[in-house]
């Protein structure tokens, strides 16, 4: 599948690497920091870090930004809203929101890898009502109802 990318900051492809994947069989594409200046993200704080660029994403897929493990196991930084969600109709340019979970100030610095992006097929479903839904052996036990293992 072709991705068409729109290199929006001069620092993309420059100073800055576009999205790409690690390694062969990564998932995810990393995305870094497309920033002039560090941006110190303090305990609790959080700030919306450019990424230099805008994607085409094709109708029936989306693309979602997912946390870099690294950096939310050791450091406590995760994405805002756990997953960012791409649109194939957005065209403006692609921004992590990001969280300081963690208890020290986490500073963020020109072309660091800041989350990973995956292209994935969605389906759009008809919401169809009804009264009753067939039964399950989970039925509506919720959080941590099957146990911890």
């Amino acid at each position: 599948m072709q991705l068409k990318i729109k290199f929006i900051s001069l620092l993309l492809g420059d100073k800055v690497k576009p999205p790409y994947y690690a390694t062969e069989q990564a998932a995810g594409m990393d995305v870094s920091a497309c920033i002039e200046d560090d941006i110190t993200i303090h305990p609790g704080e959080r700030a919306k870090i450019p990424c230099g660029f805008a994607i085409a994403v094709p109708q029936g897929y989306a693309g979602m930004l997912y946390a870099r493990s690294g950096l939310a196991s050791k450091f406590g930084i995760a994405l805002s809203n756990a997953v960012g969600i791409i649109d194939s109709d957005y065209r403006g340019e692609v921004l992590c929101a990001i969280t300081n979970y963690g208890d020290s100030d986490f500073t963020v610095k020109q072309g660091d890898r800041i989350a990973q992006l995956v292209i994935a097929p969605v389906q759009k479903c008809i919401l169809c009502k009804t009264d009753e839904l067939f039964e399950t052996e989970r039925g509506d036990n919720g959080f941590g109802s099957t146990g911890r293992k």
